[in-house]
Protein backbone atom coordinates (compact mmCIF):
# COMPACT_ATOMS: atom_id res chain seq x y z
CA UNK A 1 0.00 0.00 0.00
CA UNK A 2 2.51 2.30 0.75
CA UNK A 3 5.00 1.70 -2.08
CA UNK A 4 1.14 2.25 -3.92
CA UNK A 5 0.95 5.46 -2.74
CA UNK A 6 4.70 6.43 -2.98
CA UNK A 7 4.19 5.32 -6.68
CA UNK A 8 0.90 6.78 -7.18
CA UNK A 9 2.81 10.53 -5.95
CA UNK A 10 5.32 9.46 -8.26
CA UNK A 11 3.35 9.14 -11.15
CA UNK A 12 1.85 12.91 -10.23
CA UNK A 13 5.21 14.60 -10.53
CA UNK A 14 6.01 13.11 -13.70
CA UNK A 15 3.15 14.18 -15.30
CA UNK A 16 3.09 17.71 -13.56
CA UNK A 17 6.81 18.32 -15.06
CA UNK A 18 6.48 16.33 -18.48
CA UNK A 19 3.19 19.12 -19.14
CA UNK A 20 5.34 21.67 -18.60
CA UNK A 21 8.25 20.92 -20.33
CA UNK A 22 5.87 19.93 -23.16
CA UNK A 23 4.38 23.51 -23.88
CA UNK A 24 7.61 25.57 -22.96
CA UNK A 25 9.79 23.58 -25.24
CA UNK A 26 7.03 23.65 -27.75
CA UNK A 27 6.77 27.61 -27.52
CA UNK A 28 10.48 28.08 -27.43
CA UNK A 29 11.03 25.72 -30.78
CA UNK A 30 8.44 27.49 -32.45
CA UNK A 31 9.61 30.81 -31.31
CA UNK A 32 13.28 29.63 -32.56
CA UNK A 33 13.02 27.44 -35.37
CA UNK A 34 9.68 29.28 -37.34
CA UNK A 35 12.13 31.52 -39.51
CA UNK A 36 13.27 27.85 -41.05
CA UNK A 37 10.20 26.59 -42.42
CA UNK A 38 8.95 27.00 -45.32
CA UNK A 39 6.89 29.83 -46.67
CA UNK A 40 2.92 29.43 -47.44
CA UNK A 41 1.53 30.46 -51.33
CA UNK A 42 -1.66 30.79 -50.28
CA UNK A 43 -4.62 28.58 -51.77
CA UNK A 44 -6.34 30.24 -54.47
CA UNK A 45 -9.98 29.22 -53.89
CA UNK A 46 -9.99 29.27 -49.66
CA UNK A 47 -11.81 32.60 -48.17
CA UNK A 48 -8.70 35.01 -47.38
CA UNK A 49 -5.86 32.20 -48.24
CA UNK A 50 -4.19 35.31 -49.60
CA UNK A 51 -3.93 36.31 -46.16
CA UNK A 52 -1.32 33.45 -45.38
CA UNK A 53 0.91 34.54 -48.30
CA UNK A 54 4.53 34.28 -46.85
CA UNK A 55 3.77 32.71 -43.24
CA UNK A 56 6.08 30.17 -42.01
CA UNK A 57 3.96 26.67 -42.60
CA UNK A 58 4.56 23.31 -41.75
CA UNK A 59 5.28 24.09 -37.95
CA UNK A 60 3.50 20.69 -37.28
CA UNK A 61 7.20 19.51 -37.67
CA UNK A 62 8.45 21.23 -34.53
CA UNK A 63 5.24 20.80 -32.08
CA UNK A 64 5.27 17.02 -33.38
CA UNK A 65 8.83 16.29 -32.89
CA UNK A 66 8.87 17.97 -29.08
CA UNK A 67 5.48 15.71 -28.62
CA UNK A 68 7.41 12.79 -29.40
CA UNK A 69 10.50 14.06 -27.66
CA UNK A 70 8.58 14.58 -24.35
CA UNK A 71 7.05 11.08 -24.42
CA UNK A 72 9.92 9.32 -24.67
CA UNK A 73 11.26 11.57 -21.65
CA UNK A 74 8.40 11.05 -19.77
CA UNK A 75 6.11 7.81 -20.56
CA UNK A 76 7.52 4.17 -20.07
CA UNK A 77 7.97 2.97 -23.99
CA UNK A 78 5.57 -0.33 -24.42
CA UNK A 79 6.02 -1.68 -28.16
CA UNK A 80 2.84 -0.90 -28.76
CA UNK A 81 3.26 3.22 -28.30
CA UNK A 82 6.42 3.08 -29.62
CA UNK A 83 4.95 2.08 -33.29
CA UNK A 84 2.05 4.45 -32.70
CA UNK A 85 4.78 7.29 -32.45
CA UNK A 86 6.48 6.26 -35.25
CA UNK A 87 3.49 6.15 -37.39
CA UNK A 88 2.44 9.79 -36.17
CA UNK A 89 6.04 10.61 -36.97
CA UNK A 90 5.76 9.49 -40.42
CA UNK A 91 2.48 11.10 -40.88
CA UNK A 92 3.82 14.45 -39.90
CA UNK A 93 6.52 13.96 -41.98
CA UNK A 94 4.82 13.17 -45.02
CA UNK A 95 3.08 16.47 -44.34
CA UNK A 96 5.63 18.46 -43.87
CA UNK A 97 7.29 16.98 -47.14
CA UNK A 98 4.09 18.28 -49.21
CA UNK A 99 4.48 21.37 -47.05
CA UNK A 100 7.72 22.05 -48.46
CA UNK A 101 7.35 20.81 -51.93
CA UNK A 102 7.62 23.61 -54.89
CA UNK A 103 4.56 22.16 -56.10
CA UNK A 104 1.78 19.84 -54.17
CA UNK A 105 1.53 16.20 -53.72
CA UNK A 106 -1.40 14.74 -56.07
CA UNK A 107 -4.23 13.22 -54.51
CA UNK A 108 -3.14 9.55 -55.24
CA UNK A 109 0.49 10.05 -53.76
CA UNK A 110 -1.14 11.15 -50.00
CA UNK A 111 -4.11 8.48 -50.73
CA UNK A 112 -1.17 5.52 -50.72
CA UNK A 113 0.91 7.02 -47.71
CA UNK A 114 -2.16 7.52 -45.77
CA UNK A 115 -3.34 3.82 -46.99
CA UNK A 116 0.09 2.13 -46.02
CA UNK A 117 -0.03 4.23 -42.74
CA UNK A 118 -3.17 3.48 -41.43
CA UNK A 119 -2.68 -0.49 -42.46
CA UNK A 120 0.22 -0.89 -40.67
CA UNK A 121 -1.92 0.76 -37.55
CA UNK A 122 -4.80 -1.55 -37.97
CA UNK A 123 -2.05 -4.46 -37.65
CA UNK A 124 -0.64 -3.16 -34.64
CA UNK A 125 -3.66 -2.35 -33.27
CA UNK A 126 -5.01 -5.94 -33.41
CA UNK A 127 -1.91 -7.08 -32.53
CA UNK A 128 -2.05 -5.63 -29.25
CA UNK A 129 -5.78 -5.34 -28.50
CA UNK A 130 -9.30 -7.72 -28.70
CA UNK A 131 -10.78 -7.27 -31.71
CA UNK A 132 -14.01 -6.10 -30.00
CA UNK A 133 -15.45 -2.70 -28.94
CA UNK A 134 -17.81 -0.75 -26.64
CA UNK A 135 -20.95 0.60 -27.46
CA UNK A 136 -20.26 2.64 -24.74
CA UNK A 137 -23.73 4.34 -24.30
CA UNK A 138 -25.43 0.64 -24.33
CA UNK A 139 -23.24 -1.01 -22.38
CA UNK A 140 -22.67 -3.71 -25.18
CA UNK A 141 -19.18 -5.32 -26.54
CA UNK A 142 -18.96 -5.91 -30.03
CA UNK A 143 -16.87 -8.48 -30.97
CA UNK A 144 -16.05 -8.55 -34.81
CA UNK A 145 -13.91 -10.94 -37.88
CA UNK A 146 -10.59 -9.10 -36.69
CA UNK A 147 -9.62 -8.41 -40.58
CA UNK A 148 -13.59 -6.77 -40.73
CA UNK A 149 -12.35 -5.08 -37.93
CA UNK A 150 -9.03 -3.82 -39.38
CA UNK A 151 -10.64 -2.64 -42.68
CA UNK A 152 -12.75 -0.66 -40.49
CA UNK A 153 -9.89 0.89 -38.12
CA UNK A 154 -8.15 1.70 -41.79
CA UNK A 155 -11.54 3.74 -42.36
CA UNK A 156 -11.58 5.45 -39.39
CA UNK A 157 -7.78 6.60 -39.48
CA UNK A 158 -8.25 7.44 -42.86
CA UNK A 159 -11.42 9.50 -42.13
CA UNK A 160 -9.51 11.41 -39.20
CA UNK A 161 -7.02 12.55 -40.98
CA UNK A 162 -8.49 13.99 -43.65
CA UNK A 163 -11.24 15.46 -42.22
CA UNK A 164 -8.54 17.18 -39.88
CA UNK A 165 -6.57 18.10 -42.52
CA UNK A 166 -9.65 19.95 -44.20
CA UNK A 167 -10.66 21.80 -40.66
CA UNK A 168 -7.47 23.60 -41.21
CA UNK A 169 -7.93 26.82 -42.99
CA UNK A 170 -9.19 29.49 -40.46
CA UNK A 171 -6.30 30.39 -37.41
CA UNK A 172 -6.13 28.41 -34.63
CA UNK A 173 -9.50 26.36 -35.72
CA UNK A 174 -7.94 22.76 -36.33
CA UNK A 175 -5.45 23.47 -33.19
CA UNK A 176 -8.59 24.44 -31.14
CA UNK A 177 -11.40 21.93 -32.18
CA UNK A 178 -8.04 18.98 -31.75
CA UNK A 179 -7.44 19.94 -28.38
CA UNK A 180 -11.23 20.14 -27.18
CA UNK A 181 -11.58 17.00 -28.42
CA UNK A 182 -8.59 15.11 -27.01
CA UNK A 183 -9.13 16.49 -23.68
CA UNK A 184 -12.77 15.48 -23.64
CA UNK A 185 -10.95 12.02 -24.47
CA UNK A 186 -8.94 12.45 -21.86
CA UNK A 187 -11.26 12.97 -19.54
CA UNK A 188 -13.01 9.55 -20.67
CA UNK A 189 -10.08 7.43 -20.38
CA UNK A 190 -10.23 8.78 -16.74
CA UNK A 191 -13.64 8.21 -16.31
CA UNK A 192 -13.46 4.83 -17.68
CA UNK A 193 -9.94 4.52 -15.62
CA UNK A 194 -8.05 2.94 -18.37
CA UNK A 195 -4.26 3.15 -20.29
CA UNK A 196 -2.78 5.23 -17.69
CA UNK A 197 0.39 5.23 -19.93
CA UNK A 198 -1.75 6.37 -22.93
CA UNK A 199 -3.85 9.08 -21.55
CA UNK A 200 -0.80 10.33 -20.11
CA UNK A 201 0.56 10.74 -24.26
CA UNK A 202 -3.13 12.22 -25.01
CA UNK A 203 -1.78 15.10 -22.29
CA UNK A 204 1.62 15.72 -23.97
CA UNK A 205 -0.54 16.11 -27.45
CA UNK A 206 -2.97 18.40 -25.80
CA UNK A 207 -0.35 20.83 -24.34
CA UNK A 208 1.86 20.82 -27.57
CA UNK A 209 -1.33 21.75 -29.58
CA UNK A 210 -1.57 24.80 -27.14
CA UNK A 211 1.84 25.58 -27.51
CA UNK A 212 1.19 25.93 -31.47
CA UNK A 213 -1.74 27.67 -30.46
CA UNK A 214 -0.01 30.06 -28.93
CA UNK A 215 1.54 31.62 -32.27
CA UNK A 216 -1.52 30.14 -34.20
CA UNK A 217 -4.52 32.60 -32.92
CA UNK A 218 -5.50 34.92 -35.13
CA UNK A 219 -3.96 36.75 -36.48
CA UNK A 220 -1.57 33.89 -36.64
CA UNK A 221 2.22 33.91 -36.91
CA UNK A 222 2.82 30.62 -38.39
CA UNK A 223 0.67 27.47 -39.61
CA UNK A 224 1.22 23.84 -39.21
CA UNK A 225 0.83 22.68 -42.75
CA UNK A 226 -0.34 19.29 -43.56
CA UNK A 227 2.48 17.97 -41.08
CA UNK A 228 0.65 19.17 -38.31
CA UNK A 229 -3.19 18.37 -39.26
CA UNK A 230 -2.25 15.25 -40.71
CA UNK A 231 -0.23 13.70 -37.70
CA UNK A 232 -2.98 15.07 -35.34
CA UNK A 233 -5.91 13.59 -37.67
CA UNK A 234 -3.99 10.11 -36.62
CA UNK A 235 -3.32 10.54 -33.27
CA UNK A 236 -6.75 11.26 -32.62
CA UNK A 237 -7.92 7.95 -34.40
CA UNK A 238 -5.44 6.47 -32.03
CA UNK A 239 -6.94 7.36 -29.29
CA UNK A 240 -10.54 6.53 -30.01
CA UNK A 241 -8.82 3.18 -30.44
CA UNK A 242 -7.22 2.72 -27.22
CA UNK A 243 -10.43 4.18 -25.86
CA UNK A 244 -11.93 0.78 -26.84
CA UNK A 245 -14.75 3.12 -27.99
CA UNK A 246 -14.42 4.21 -31.85
CA UNK A 247 -17.72 5.29 -32.17
CA UNK A 248 -17.51 7.77 -29.69
CA UNK A 249 -15.11 9.49 -32.21
CA UNK A 250 -18.31 11.07 -34.23
CA UNK A 251 -19.67 13.07 -31.14
CA UNK A 252 -16.13 13.60 -29.34
CA UNK A 253 -15.20 15.37 -32.85
CA UNK A 254 -18.39 15.78 -34.22
CA UNK A 255 -17.17 19.92 -35.25
CA UNK A 256 -14.14 18.59 -37.09
CA UNK A 257 -16.07 15.66 -39.30
CA UNK A 258 -18.91 18.20 -39.84
CA UNK A 259 -16.30 21.00 -40.76
CA UNK A 260 -14.20 18.86 -42.82
CA UNK A 261 -16.09 15.63 -43.83
CA UNK A 262 -19.13 17.20 -45.74
CA UNK A 263 -16.31 18.60 -48.13
CA UNK A 264 -14.96 15.25 -48.65
CA UNK A 265 -18.37 13.76 -48.89
CA UNK A 266 -19.34 16.42 -52.02
CA UNK A 267 -16.22 16.11 -54.09
CA UNK A 268 -16.50 12.47 -53.99
CA UNK A 269 -19.76 12.12 -55.17
CA UNK A 270 -18.92 14.49 -57.68
CA UNK A 271 -16.07 12.51 -58.94
CA UNK A 272 -17.23 9.03 -58.76
CA UNK A 273 -21.09 9.58 -58.75
CA UNK A 274 -20.94 12.72 -61.33
CA UNK A 275 -23.58 14.39 -59.01
CA UNK A 276 -22.91 18.12 -57.57
CA UNK A 277 -24.63 17.19 -54.03
CA UNK A 278 -24.40 20.37 -51.34
CA UNK A 279 -23.82 22.75 -54.78
CA UNK A 280 -25.36 25.61 -52.45
CA UNK A 281 -23.11 24.94 -49.72
CA UNK A 282 -19.15 26.00 -50.00
CA UNK A 283 -16.83 23.21 -48.17
CA UNK A 284 -14.88 23.49 -45.79
CA UNK A 285 -17.74 24.47 -43.76
CA UNK A 286 -15.84 27.76 -42.15
CA UNK A 287 -15.64 28.76 -45.56
CA UNK A 288 -19.06 28.78 -45.94
CA UNK A 289 -19.65 30.76 -43.20
CA UNK A 290 -16.83 33.23 -43.45
CA UNK A 291 -18.21 33.99 -47.56
CA UNK A 292 -21.79 32.85 -47.28
CA UNK A 293 -22.86 34.29 -43.79
CA UNK A 294 -20.08 36.85 -42.50
CA UNK A 295 -18.65 34.84 -39.83
CA UNK A 296 -15.46 36.75 -38.63
CA UNK A 297 -12.53 34.24 -38.08
CA UNK A 298 -12.98 34.66 -34.26
CA UNK A 299 -16.87 33.49 -34.29
CA UNK A 300 -16.53 30.17 -36.69
CA UNK A 301 -13.66 29.60 -33.80
CA UNK A 302 -15.43 30.79 -30.88
CA UNK A 303 -18.66 28.73 -32.21
CA UNK A 304 -17.56 25.49 -33.34
CA UNK A 305 -15.19 25.44 -30.07
CA UNK A 306 -18.76 26.24 -28.06
CA UNK A 307 -20.75 23.15 -30.34
CA UNK A 308 -18.07 21.01 -29.39
CA UNK A 309 -17.00 22.10 -25.78
CA UNK A 310 -21.22 21.53 -25.26
CA UNK A 311 -21.12 18.17 -26.88
CA UNK A 312 -18.21 16.76 -25.43
CA UNK A 313 -19.88 17.29 -21.63
CA UNK A 314 -22.89 15.79 -22.62
CA UNK A 315 -21.06 12.79 -23.82
CA UNK A 316 -19.01 12.71 -20.52
CA UNK A 317 -21.91 13.23 -18.55
CA UNK A 318 -24.35 10.24 -20.22
CA UNK A 319 -21.41 7.69 -19.76
CA UNK A 320 -20.72 9.10 -16.19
Amino acid sequence: MIFYLISQDFMKEITFFSVLFAFIVTCAAIALGKNTLPRDAGRAYAINGSKSVGKPRGAGIIFILTFILSCVLFIPMTPEIVIYLILVLAAMLSGYLDDSSSSPWGELKKGIIDFVIAVMAAVTYLHYNPNTFDLAFFNITVTLNPIIYGILIVVLIWASINVTNCSDGVDGLCGTLSAITLSTAYLLFRLFDTEPYFRHVILIMVVCILGYLWFNASPSKLLMGDAGSRAIGIFIAFVFLKLHAPLLYIPVAIMLIVDGGLGLIKVSFMRFLHINLMKNLRTPIHDHLRKNKDWSDAQVVFRFAIIQIVIGLAVVYALM
